[in-house]
This record gives structure tokens, sequence and C-alpha cells, in this order.
């Protein structure tokens, strides 16, 4: 939730700052206000790249070629016991779902 309204808060900081540096340049020759809404539309990308560096990876699940031959497996004899594939195929999908947390 913090990581979403860090984001929003930099997008709305660049989105202020584009017509703020383009406003501040015609209305007055001021180049400290050009440059302070620079600096801070600096300060809000230093934010987003540095929340995003340390935040934003999520570790892909390791494949166990072991533990899918022994699931396969599994199903084939559950299929040669006169269980229907798809259905056994559909709970294994909802058992995944269920320990990621998708539901």
């Amino acid at each position: 939730m913090a990581a979403k309204l860090i984001r929003i808060l930099c997008f709305g900081i660049f989105l202020a700052g584009v017509p703020g540096i383009i406003v501040t340049s015609i209305v007055s020759n001021n180049n400290g206000g050009i440059v302070t809404i620079g600096m801070c539309m600096v300060g809000a990308a230093i934010v987003l790249i540095t929340m995003s560096a340390t935040n934003g990876n999520k570790r892909l699940d390791a494949f166990d070629e072991v533990a899918a031959e022994r699931v396969e497996n599994r199903v084939r004899a559950l299929v040669e016991a006169g269980a229907n594939e798809n259905d056994v195929r559909a709970l294994i999908r909802d058992t995944i779902d269920l320990t990621r947390g998708q539901q």
C-alpha cells in the first residue's frame, strides 16, 4: 500500500513539475524557481528509482524437476484409476493458486 502511494505521489510531482517549469519560465524569468521545481522532480525520480530497486524484485519460484515428475506420476495414476484428467489438473491449479495466496 505504501509503495503504491509513493508511486502516485512521484507521478503527481512529475505531472505538476513539467507545467510548473513551463509556466515559471514564461511568467517570470526567475531561474531559482525553475531550478527548484526541477530539483523536486529529480528528488522524486531518485525516490522512485530507489524504491523500485529495493521493492520491485520478486523471486521466481524454482522449478523442481523431481517434484514435477512425482506430481505427474500421481496424476497419471489417478487418471488410470478412473478420475477425469481435466478435473485432476484443475484441482492442482486451484491448489497452486491457494498456496500462492491468489484466492
